[in-house]
């Protein structure tokens, strides 16, 4: 082993809903630096999903991360000169991270005038169980079902 692993430094909670997952959410969303126009933009996105579904915001938020959560992944490895992928459970850090990201990166794609548009639109897809950021969930699933055969080479 090399040197220490490096310490997760504690995450300070947003002001209005007090949780740790949104700061971090905030974080990667976070493009320029600043903080408060991205933290602003996140809350006009809750305040516009709670417009559309007619429910709170911020439980829709959640309940689209927990559906785009991933819980098998496929790893490459490589064994005697050919490469397989080989399924794996995904580290419960890993999952929030890669759920998050994913969010992210689908609403980018999508159509609209706005990061907090394009968001919100993002967000209510995901917790109806569509949506971009779902399908590759689905398709992360699909992937390691279709090479558990190479199970035992576990990493």
């Amino acid at each position: 082993m090399r040197k220490a692993q490096a310490k997760k430094l504690p995450l300070a909670p947003d002001p209005k809903f007090n949780d740790k997952n949104v700061t971090r959410f905030v974080n990667c969303l976070m493009w320029g630096g600043n903080k408060t126009i991205v933290l602003s933009a996140f809350y006009d996105a809750l305040d516009k999903v709670a417009k559309i579904t007619n429910e709170d915001g911020y439980e829709i938020w959640k309940k689209a991360l927990v559906n785009v959560t991933p819980a098998v992944e496929v790893r490459s490895r490589r064994i005697g000169g050919a490469t397989f992928q080989i399924p794996s459970e995904v580290r419960p850090d890993r999952k929030i991270s890669l759920s998050m990201k994913w969010l992210i990166r689908f609403s980018r794609e999508r159509n609209g005038k706005t990061i907090a548009d394009k968001l919100a639109n993002e967000i209510v897809a995901a917790a109806k169980g569509e949506g971009g950021a779902f399908k590759k969930k689905e398709d992360t699933h699909r992937m390691a079902e279709a090479n558990k055969a190479f199970s035992h080479f576990k990493i």
